[in-house]
């Protein structure tokens, strides 16, 4: 067997990550095209194809879209925290809120950087192919807020040690219009490895190092975004798997048929008797092939030539319904195959008859949502562990422990949510505290913190009023209770 010799070099590792990718990237651009619907149709005839031209056009139902949007839109962030970090301390002032705790820094850098828009098409990238990449960089404008960067697959990829599991180094590659009257080199690379970041364009002698930032971190600061890894490939998987994929071809198939169909079948055809080729002009008397006169809806058929009158006729309308009873059973399929509700694809139409029914149909897809919290969330972890490394200059040990906060991936309905966490929290000695509630409740990290300040001002303002509430409610301790005396000469 031949041993992979890695390189030794940088530009060697350039050179071999580019060979890599570009042996991946025919397969990611078929599954980006499949996604967007531009793929070329399956079982259809080239011989069909030319002979409607461009009367008919391909149909494309667009089931790869519907099966993996509704997967990403459940899969969203709320924030980061560190399981043992302790609450700060209620007089601290707004201001100095932020960097009061880890989890507001951590969260901080996240919107500097607009990861609450970047990371969402990152998801979706990694479903659709594969992967995509979370890479962060020093930011020599504001140290305390390193750049973070989401990544496509279509212009990242990173080498993963079979050993360790980690990036042993990454490339990422772009190239820029040439639109200016200034000759500009034509494509770009950026060169990860653990110790150093490299920049370098291309010159007409090959890749030129342009510069460089030393940082020494000792790790590659690139995190793949992977969906559907397995023990034996690491470099993940996509949801657009080869029995949907046969589906939907199958279901695009169907329908285009049944567009040409509704062309030739589902309007009248009406024939004329006793009508030669010679006959067959248009308005300008220009001659017509039968195949013409056809495309109008009209055919003809020749008589015995002797001279018998021409005779209309009218066919009966062909229905469609056949057509229609196979894509419902192909949308039962594949809604079945990813885990959706039977009306997702919008062909099948028999809605649930009740909240639970609904929540009932979705429970495939709810588990699945959960399943990919998992490892997403460790990427993120180990993406914000970089940031903390570059901010701190050293390594936090506790960063290992980071947690991920997410979106309940479920859809229970706003009272269903709020029932539940009064329950939890209502009269009688509260099973959670009045914050554990409100993140049950899905509110946001800063949404929380805001309300525990106008809490604190509402108890500055009245002190006695929020004793006496604190007690009704059990928001305070038992030791903490303070009974509340008449005033003195009632009674």
């Amino acid at each position: 067997m031949n041993r992979v010799v890695l390189p030794d070099n940088d530009l060697g590792w350039l050179n071999h990550l580019a060979i890599r990718h570009d042996r991946d990237l025919p397969v990611l651009r078929e599954l980006n095209d499949l996604y967007e619907g531009t793929a070329p149709l399956h079982y259809i005839h080239p011989e069909i194809l030319r002979e409607v031209g461009e009367r008919i056009q391909a149909v494309s139902l667009g089931w790869p879209m519907l099966a993996v949007d509704p997967l990403e839109e459940r899969l969203e962030p709320l924030g980061f925290r560190y399981p043992e970090a302790d609450e700060p301390d209620p007089d601290t002032p707004p201001e100095e809120l932020a960097s009061a705790t880890a989890d507001a820094n951590l969260m901080r850098v996240w919107q500097d950087n607009d990861l609450d828009e970047e990371a969402q098409l990152g998801r979706l990238d990694a479903l659709v192919m594969k992967r995509s990449y979370l890479a962060v960089g020093t930011n020599e404008d504001d140290p305390d807020t390193p750049l973070v960067t989401v990544e496509s697959p279509l212009e990242m990829f990173a080498d993963i040690d079979p050993r360790t599991r980690r990036v042993r180094a990454a490339i990422r590659r772009w190239a820029e219009d040439q639109d200016s009257l200034v000759r500009l080199p034509e494509e770009y690379a950026t060169l990860y490895r653990p110790d150093a970041t490299i920049w370098y364009d291309r010159g007409p002698q090959g890749w030129r190092e342009q510069g460089r930032d030393e940082h020494g971190v000792g790790e590659v600061l690139v995190t793949p975004l992977t969906n559907r890894s397995r023990l034996a490939d690491r470099y993940g998987r996509s949801e657009l798997t080869a029995p949907l994929l046969s589906l939907s071809h199958a279901a695009n198939k169907v329908a285009s048929d049944m567009m040409v169909a509704a062309e030739f079948h589902a309007l009248p055809l009406r024939a004329l008797f006793n009508i030669g080729e010679d006959d067959l002009v248009d308005d300008k008397g220009q001659k017509q092939s039968a195949l013409q006169v056809i495309m109008g809806r009209l055919l003809t058929l020749e008589g015995a030539g002797d001279g018998s009158e021409v005779k209309p006729y009218e066919f009966t309308a062909s229905s469609l319904s056949n057509f229609h009873d196979s894509l419902n059973q192909l949308a039962k399929h594949a809604t079945a195959l990813v885990g959706l509700p039977p009306t997702a694809f919008g062909v099948v139409t028999d809605t649930p008859a009740s909240a639970e029914a609904w929540r009932a149909a979705e429970a495939r897809l709810i588990k699945r949502a959960e399943r990919k919290q998992v490892p997403f969330s460790g990427s993120y972890e180990r993406m914000n562990r970089h940031v903390r490394r570059l901010q701190d200059g050293d390594w936090d040990p506790s960063a290992r422990r980071l947690e991920t906060i997410w979106q309940d991936p479920a859809t229970p309905t706003r009272a269903q949510a709020a029932d539940a966490v009064r329950k939890l929290f209502g009269d009688g000695e509260p099973i959670i505290t009045k914050r554990q509630a409100r993140e049950d409740l899905r509110y946001t990290p800063g949404q929380i913190r805001r309300m525990e300040a106008e809490d604190r001002a509402a108890a500055e303002a009245d002190p006695v009023r929020e004793i006496v509430r604190l007690n009704a409610t059990g928001g305070a301790p038992p030791t903490e209770r303070v009974p509340v005396t008449e005033p003195a000469g009632v009674g």
